[in-house]
């Protein structure tokens, strides 16, 4: 394993920059997530690790050697794309070695590393299939075998589960996560997917247009995201965001009216506002409550009125949006089953406690006190 560590690390197109004075180190034996938007220059940054793309500014370093014009295979990388990339006319066995024999390595070394990377990898009882004859995931396997058998410093993993289903993204997500509790080795992930960065992640690198938004465990950027981008990225569904505007000012206490049906107000602890001050207010679905019948808004809460939109039942949950008269749908979380339906009235409590307050700059004031 080793430590990877980009100073000021730059990239651009011609006049068109794509990464811009990237600062990030990644420690040894650690799992770090690449997460964002189509074009926020992700598989860029991770290429130029692997050394696919040159670097415009900065420098790269593996395990402490400066590694930014090295070759590819003098970085002690591997890298697991998005397609499995299988040799047809190949069996497993000889897909995974494939490499240690383009490097000749000995006969005896090749097979103890093969038959431990099936073992590591179950793959044992398909050693002598062809990929025609295996499941997407298991052919996903195979690359990722491919990569094992070389012994990196650091894997790289490029969107690799984009291609399979629903299901089978599950079972590799524990797959890669459990491989990566056996061997130990400095893993780095591309995706899109803030639910696979969440859950496979010990820290997560969001990125928005080339530049880094945030970085820190998955738990710390969904409870206290430093800005509008990570907390509209991170989270399924995403924070619910409603426009406001300071209306009174007291000794570190704010009256903030939100631009939303009946123009309701929250009073907030936000020392540095001001009157007129324009915000966004965050709240997670979770933290949202509906106030049933005529029921008395609870102390501490204000309600919203709003109309069922639209109901997605999963089954242990229930997804309900809303139409509250703010630029966006409301999306709130009931546990179980709900008798909500479509065109019900509705009140929507919110607590000032769980709201997350971001200036008009769309910086973080104030993260919510989570439950």
């Amino acid at each position: 394993m080793a430590a990877v560590e980009l100073n000021n690390v730059s990239k651009s197109f011609g006049p068109v920059s794509v990464i811009e004075g990237v600062d990030l180190t990644i420690e040894k034996g650690e799992f770090v997530v690449f997460v964002g938007a189509s074009g926020s220059g992700k598989s860029t940054l991770l290429r130029m690790i692997a050394g696919l793309e040159t670097v415009s500014g900065g420098d790269i370093r593996i395990d402490g050697k400066d590694v930014t014009f090295d070759e590819p295979s003098d970085r002690g990388i591997a890298m697991v794309f998005q397609s499995y990339a299988l040799y047809p006319h190949m069996n497993v066995y000889d897909n995974i070695a494939f490499n240690l024999k383009l490097a000749r390595v000995g006969r005896e070394e090749i097979d103890k590393r093969v038959k431990e990377a099936a073992r590591i990898l179950r793959l044992e009882p398909l050693l002598g299939r062809s990929p025609a004859q295996l499941s997407g995931g298991q052919r996903q396997r195979v690359a990722i075998g491919r990569a094992i058998v070389r012994n990196p410093k650091v894997f790289l993993f490029d969107e690799p589960l984009s291609n399979l289903d629903a299901s089978l993204r599950v079972q590799m997500r524990l797959e890669i996560e459990r491989l990566h509790r056996e061997l130990g080795t400095t893993m780095i992930y591309v995706t899109h997917d803030q639910v696979e960065a969440m859950t496979l992640a010990d820290r997560i690198v969001a990125l928005d247009n080339g530049r880094i938004q945030q970085v820190g465990p998955p738990l710390e950027l969904y409870a206290r995201p430093n800005n509008l981008f990570v907390a509209g990225f991170i989270g399924s569904p995403k924070m619910n965001l409603m426009a406001g505007k300071v209306v009174e000012k007291t000794v570190g206490q704010a009256v903030v009216e939100l631009v939303a049906n009946a123009a309701p107000r929250l009073e907030l602890a936000l020392p540095d506002a001001t009157v007129g001050d324009a915000l966004t207010l965050g709240v997670r679905p979770e933290m949202l409550t509906i106030i049933a019948g005529d029921a008395t808004v609870p102390s501490g809460m204000t309600a919203l009125p709003a109309r069922v939109e639209s109901i997605e039942r999963l089954g242990n949950i229930t997804f309900a949006y809303l139409d509250a008269g703010t630029s966006e749908l409301l999306t709130i979380q009931v546990m179980g089953h709900s008798d909500l339906e479509p065109g019900h009235a509705v009140r929507v409590g919110i607590r000032a406690q769980d709201v997350h307050v971001f200036n008009a700059a769309g910086a973080v004031m104030t993260s919510a006190i989570q439950r």
